[in-house]
């Protein structure tokens, strides 16, 4: 069966925690329920799991190719048009080094916003269900459940003090 996803709007953060903690207790994993709000929240205020990202990764990546192509870049300039002035090396390090700083630090600071928008799941192209009310303030509780679960669901987040539990008809939000 496939999931299919439910909506339940709280006035409160503590009725969304206190729906959060129904659904934990009722075995639902928590990668099957998410916290929607307008307003930012302590990380964890919901009970909701730790997200873990890997967004150092991106900037480091950037500079150890910037520095790459930097230091190949000048060098195999240098070596390809070899002007040889008064006995100096080719190869002369303080322009190298300016160039190859460059390109690291370009390099980084665009993987750097290659990483948050991949780690902050840019775009996203599938149409999820959302209500405008969240808005305006309130705060919703996301649930994918298989269908045979819908009911039981929409009943735990009414229980928790949802003021309104809305699922998706057919292919569009409701």
């Amino acid at each position: 069966m496939a999931n299919r996803p439910i909506l339940g709007l709280f006035e409160k953060a503590d009725d969304a925690a206190d729906a959060g903690d129904a659904l934990k207790s009722a075995g639902v994993d928590q990668k099957d329920y998410d916290f929607l709000t307008d307003a930012p929240y302590p990380e964890g205020a919901f009970g909701e799991r730790h997200e873990s990202h890997r967004l150092y990764i991106f900037p480091f990546v950037g500079a150890l190719i910037g520095l790459t192509v930097g230091v190949m870049l000048t060098s195999m300039t240098q070596m390809a048009y070899p002007l040889v002035q008064g006995g100096k090396p080719i190869l002369a390090l303080p322009p190298m080094a300016v160039v190859t700083y460059e390109s690291t630090m370009l390099t980084a600071i665009i993987f750097t916003i290659i990483g948050i928008i991949f780690e902050s799941r840019l775009p996203s192209f599938k149409k999820g269900l959302y209500d405008t009310r969240i808005t305006e303030g309130y705060i919703g509780v996301l649930v994918n459940v298989e269908e045979d679960q819908l009911n039981q669901t929409q009943t735990l987040l009414t229980q928790a003090g949802a003021i309104d539990v809305v699922r998706q008809s057919g292919g569009s939000a409701a």
